[in-house]
């Protein structure tokens, strides 16, 4: 079931987003080669906690960290630990957080130093396709007009959209209906409202679409070693289109 929000609940949301915003804002200036990813951990669950607000991943399900920190092939749910980052790689920043009765939920992905040329593009076409997506998120649409709009631009560049995880409906919850896949046609799936928060999430590979989840039970990579980039924000519905409720203002 759909759960339509009202517009002091999306306000209530908007408060825990950005909060997400601050911590992913303050992680950019942390993101170093030489930085050990269980550090990055520490710090956003610092400054959460700090905020009054609690990690959402923290706990969820048995996950054992704040933050999921996803290197070069990790697609999603990468785990923190002793890695140290290194000149070269593309890091996705997933972070939630609980705050005030309502979840807020966004996900970067950063290049480290002097990164590949293909590295860059797949991470400006990612982004790009989550904007898409975004654009489409107006009330009368359908659904699949985000998912097409996802996955149009990412295949148009030559990438793959993640069929195995999508985006998700957010609110009281972290994870509520409706389930956003980024691929999809347009016209197709349940009609958008006015009141509605989605958080959507492009997740592209460079090469094929295809993942496996490693024997840690979390850690999610492409199946054929490629490269994957992760972008997220969490929006609402509104008469004036889409607003995007985890974005710095």
């Amino acid at each position: 079931m759909v759960i339509l929000k009202l517009p002091d609940e999306i306000e209530k949301a908007r408060a825990s987003n950005r909060i997400v915003a601050e911590v992913l804002s303050k992680l950019r200036e942390k993101v170093k080669p030489g930085v050990k990813t269980k550090d990055l951990d520490k710090f956003a669950e610092e400054i959460a906690l700090k905020r009054g607000a609690k990690p959402a991943f923290k706990g969820y399900h048995g996950y054992p960290y704040s933050l999921c920190i996803s290197v070069n092939e990790v697609v999603v749910h990468g785990m923190p630990s002793d890695r140290i980052l290194e000149e070269g790689d593309i890091v996705g920043l997933d972070f939630g957080v609980y705050y005030q009765g309502y979840f807020g939920d966004a996900t970067i992905t950063l290049p480290l130093g002097k990164v590949s040329e293909k590295a860059l593009k797949l991470i400006r076409v990612t982004e790009q396709s989550l904007y898409a997506g975004i654009e489409q998120a107006v009330d009368g649409n359908r659904l699949g007009d985000i998912s097409a709009a996802v996955q149009s631009t990412v295949e148009d560049a030559g990438y793959s959209v993640v069929r195995d995880f999508v985006g998700h409906g957010i609110g009281k919850n972290l994870h509520e209906d409706p389930q956003i896949p980024n691929f999809g046609k347009k016209g197709r799936g349940i009609e958008l409202k006015k009141g509605m928060i989605l958080a959507i999430e492009p997740m592209v590979n460079a090469g094929k679409y295809r993942v496996k989840i490693l024997p840690d039970g979390w850690t999610v990579i492409t199946e054929d070693g490629s490269l994957s980039a992760h972008f997220e924000h969490s929006i609402a519905i509104t008469d004036n289109g889409p607003d995007i409720l985890s974005k710095l203002n």
